[in-house]
This record gives structure tokens, C-alpha cells and sequence, in this order.
């Protein structure tokens, strides 16, 4: 065959593969509303960027007739491109070819792009699609899906692992996300469970939808297994991109510093918290008068909203921000709250981003629920995590910071590099309230006019005791500063912790309180 020839039959052959399933499968999956695999992959990464590979792969089953179907390569769509410039390793699941099912082939060309991410040390995304394990290929679906969880674990804390659920995720498929570092949903078409609503009316005789069971909703508000929701596809494909934007390509460099600029919150930072330490406010509102272009990027957004997480920049450098929130459950810190907060520090760390925390929160949420969920083993995880991590780490505290919650929240005592303080803050081992009624009941209860005494002896305990300045002498606090100097102090901080060293004793790797 002459080499033009040869030329117009690789063509016919990637124009025939790149068709998926076909026509009607393709109008099937846009009529719900999805793209295809290869169009989701352009529209995340940059024009004319995406390098196919493995196109021509075949899947190898021989049994229940599937000798004789042809399987596009065999469901998914693997290579490389790049995202403002810099390269990143993609996949996605086709559903157009046998319902994006996980075959032995199927798996190998996701493992391949994986190795080949670890390998180059950039980012891996992956676009679930699928049904599921290939039940036609038996144990070796399972093989794919296990060879793949052990690639997302080698690969974890070493590059950045985006995961973007775009259909269904079921099964066995889930624990790959779940391993990921960030999952995308989008509303009505990301669907993730490991037991399908038929399964369950079965088993238990409940009847549950599929949006119910395992929709962008549940995982974004109920679960916590997503990180970023989004009404429609565009917007969870802008949402990668920012989000890119943000992190670094590897654990062994820092994420790309772009220009910086002035914040330009409507708010001045004074006005935001209330004068009466009852009152809430919305932390994020102080987040954004101290960042660059007053641009915060939060992640878990709907879900464990008592604590807010989320990238920023200073001085066009990416920080992570670590806040308590008072407007949901006074900002306390719960189960679900300390496992969102404790991973996002953990992610911090490993890849180089400095911590920024903010404090404003009165303790641990009590009650028998919490106690008997394990608040105590959740809880820990935080502690473990701010004293585990390496990176800069510093904390303002905004208002209260009570008992363990004082602790917890990346205080000097597991290793805070620089403690700062509002005037306005309350540091003590509980409430001046609490307190007093405690410390002071005797006297309370003999007075002539309790009512009076007790007022008395909460003002008492607050200028002894719930102020930063007991904590500034005696050290734990480096400066009780204006609030309007927070910004140029936390610059400051972070532009004197750029060369930090610290020392941990060697080990294999410690044991969390998982």
C-alpha cells in the first residue's frame, strides 16, 4: 500500500473510532444534556491542545458474544494537552460505547495515562461516565478497577487529582473519586452510589430516585464526597480551570504567582464584625478584604458550611484560608467540619501552599449525637493535620477562640509560625459567661441581688481572663493588632515563612485518627 493510501486509511480509521458509538448514541447523550467524551476534554483544556493516544485500542473479551461487537476504543478517550500552557494528563469515559463500561483494555489506558502523569508530574482528570464494571469480562473489570485505586494512592500528595462526575459512577467506579483530591459535580447528571435504587427496592423495599440516592445535590450537601457543584457542564469546566489556576503542577514546585492586586471589598474590614460577639457575620466577607482582587475561591461550599475552606491569593501568591463560620452553628467545629478542614490542610501541605487561618469559634459542637458519631476521633484529625503540616501556617483570631477550639485551630501549640489577635478577641477555656456562673456561683447565689453580681462577675472574668492580652504575655500571641493591619501583617508573615525549614522526626509515615 503506497504511503498515500496508507495516509487516507488512517484517516478513514480515526474519523470511524472517533465516532464513539455512533450517530444515535451520540443524540442520545446530548439530548441528556452531556457532551461527548472528546468534547468535554476540549472544553477543559486549551484550543487545539489535545494529543489522543491509545485510539486504536480493542478490548479482549472473548465470552457472551462480545467477540463480535466492536468497541471503539474500548470507551474511553485518553492523552495530553494543556491548560494556560502548562501540560496536564486527561481521560474520559465514553458512554456512547458500551455504556462507558470498565473493561481490562479500558482500565490499562487509564492506568497508562496515570503512570504517564506521575511520571511527567503533572495533573491527571479524569471524567467519569460509566456503568460500571464490564460484567462480560468477570474478575478482570475488577482487576482494572483495582489497579487504577492503587495508582490514584501512589499518586496521592505527588500530583494534583481531579475527578469530574459526568453520568453515572457506580459501584466499585466511586472509590477512584474518593481517592481523588477534588470531585466535580454537576446537577442533574452526575449520579455516584455503590448500590443502584433497583438494588435497594430489592434489599429493603425502598423505593429511592437515582438524584435522591446519589445526585450533585446529595454529595455536595449530605455527604461531602463532592468539592464543587455546578448547574451545568460549562460551568463545572470553568471551575476545573480556576481551580488549576490555583495549585501547583506537582508536590515539588509552588503554584505560578500572577500579578497582584489590591483587594476591592465593598465592606472595610472594621464594619464586618459585629460589635456584640452574639451577632454572626459572614467570615468569608473578612477573607475577601484581605485578598488580592477580593477573589476567593471556596471549596465545599454547601456542605459543613460551619467551617469555610478555600484558595486565595496574596501578593499574587495561592494561600489556603481555613475560617470558622458564624453564621451556621456559631462556627463551631463538628464531625463533618473537622474532616473537611482536617483533608484541606493535609492538601496544603502537600503541595506547598502556605495556611491561613481564621479563628471565631466558641468550641466543639456538644450533644449525645456528636459524642456517639465520633466527635472525638473527628475532632483529633484537625489537631493531627495543622501539626503535621510543614508549611507556613498562621493564624488570626477574629473573636472567640474557647477551650479545645483554641487548640485546634492552628494555635502557637501545635506549631503556628506567626499568632495574631484582633483587640476585639476572647481567648479563654470557655465562654466569660460559662465561666462565671462556674467559677463565681457561690458568690452569685448569696448575693443580695444575683442578677447583679452575676454581670458583675462576667465582666470580671473578661478583663481578667477573655482578652488576647493574657495570651500576648505570656507569649502565645506575636501581636494584637488593628484589623485594618491584617492584610499588611499576613503579607509580611508569608513573605518571612517563603524559606521555611521545618523538622519532623523521621518515620515512615505517621497514624491519623482516620
Amino acid at each position: 500500500m503506497s504511503l498515500k493510501r496508507s495516509i487516507q486509511d488512517l484517516k478513514k480509521r480515526r474519523a470511524l473510532v472517533q465516532k464513539g458509538g455512533g450517530e444515535k448514541a451520540i443524540e442520545k447523550q446530548v439530548a441528556k444534556g452531556k457532551l461527548t467524551a472528546r468534547d468535554r476534554i476540549k472544553a477543559i483544556l486549551d484550543p487545539d491542545s489535545f494529543h489522543e493516544y491509545d485510539l486504536f485500542v480493542e478490548h479482549q473479551s472473548r465470552d457472551f458474544n462480545m467477540d463480535k461487537k466492536v468497541l471503539h476504543g474500548d470507551g474511553v478517550v485518553t492523552g495530553t494537552g494543556t491548560i494556560f500552557g502548562s501540560p496536564v494528563c486527561i481521560y474520559a469515559q465514553d458512554f456512547t460505547v458500551e455504556g462507558g463500561s470498565l473493561g481490562l483494555m479500558h482500565a490499562r489506558k487509564i492506568t497508562k495515562i496515570m503512570d504517564h502523569a506521575l511520571k511527567l508530574r503533572v495533573p491527571i482528570i479524569g471524567i467519569n461516565d460509566s456503568g460500571g464494571a464490564r460484567i462480560q469480562e468477570g474478575v478482570n473489570s475488577l482487576a482494572g478497577y483495582g489497579e487504577i485505586f492503587y495508582r490514584n494512592t501512589l499518586a496521592s500528595g505527588v500530583i494534583p487529582q481531579l475527578s469530574v462526575i459526568l453520568g453515572p459512577c457506580a459501584g466499585g467506579a466511586v472509590y477512584s473519586p474518593a481517592l481523588t483530591d477534588f470531585v466535580f459535580v454537576v446537577d442533574q447528571i452526575s449520579k455516584m452510589f455503590i448500590t443502584g435504587p433497583a438494588v435497594i427496592e430489592t434489599v429493603l423495599g425502598e423505593k429511592i430516585s437515582m438524584e435522591d440516592l446519589g445526585g450533585a445535590r446529595v454529595h455536595s450537601e449530605i455527604t461531602g464526597n463532592a468539592h464543587f457543584y455546578a448547574e451545568s457542564e460549562e460551568e463545572c469546566f470553568n471551575q476545573i480551570k480556576k481551580l488549576i489556576s490555583y495549585i501547583p503542577w506537582n508536590n515539588s514546585t509552588k503554584a505560578k504567582a500572577i500579578p497582584p492586586k489590591s483587594p476591592n471589598f465593598e465592606k472595610h474590614i472594621e464594619e464586618i464584625i459585629p460589635a456584640d460577639p452574639r451577632e454572626p457575620y459572614d467570615v468569608r466577607d473578612v477573607i475577601k478584604a484581605i485578598v488580592d482582587d477580593s477573589d476567593f475561591f471556596e471549596i465545599m461550599e454547601l456542605w459543613a458550611a460551619n467551617i469555610v475552606i478555600g484558595f486565595g491569593r496574596m501578593n499574587g501568591e495561592t494561600v489556603g484560608f481555613v475560617a470558622n463560620q458564624p453564621l451556621v452553628l456559631a462556627g463551631v467545629l463538628d464531625c463533618d467540619s473537622s474532616d473537611k478542614a482536617a483533608r484541606f490542610i493535609r492538601y496544603c501541605d502537600a503541595f506547598n501552599i502556605p495556611i491561613v487561618t481564621l479563628e471565631d469559634m466558641p468550641g466543639y459542637l456538644p450533644g449525645v449525637d456528636q459524642e456517639h458519631a465520633g466527635v472525638i476521633r473527628h475532632g483529633a484529625k484537625v489537631l493531627y493535620a495543622y501539626s503535621e503540616a510543614t508549611v507556613p501556617k498562621i493564624t488570626v483570631i477574629l473573636r472567640k477562640a474557647y477551650g479545645g477550639g483554641y487548640i485546634a485551630m492552628n494555635s502557637r501549640h501545635l506549631g503556628a509560625d506567626f499568632m495574631f489577635s484582633w483587640p476585639s478577641a476572647e481567648i479563654a477555656v470557655m465562654g466569660p459567661e460559662g465561666a462565671a456562673n462556674i467559677i463565681f456561683r457561690k458568690e452569685i447565689m448569696e448575693a443580695e441581688d444575683p442578677e447583679q453580681m452575676r454581670l458583675d462577675k462576667v465582666a470580671e472574668y473578661k478583663e481578667k481572663f477573655a482578652n488576647p492580652y493574657v495570651a500576648a504575655a505570656k507569649g502565645y500571641i506575636d501581636a494584637v493588632i488593628e484589623p485594618e493591619e491584617t492584610r499588611s501583617i499576613l503579607l509580611h508573615a508569608l513573605e518571612v515563612s517563603t524559606s521555611k525549614d521545618d523538622y519532623r522526626p523521621a518515620k515512615k509515615h505517621g497514624v491519623p485518627p482516620f
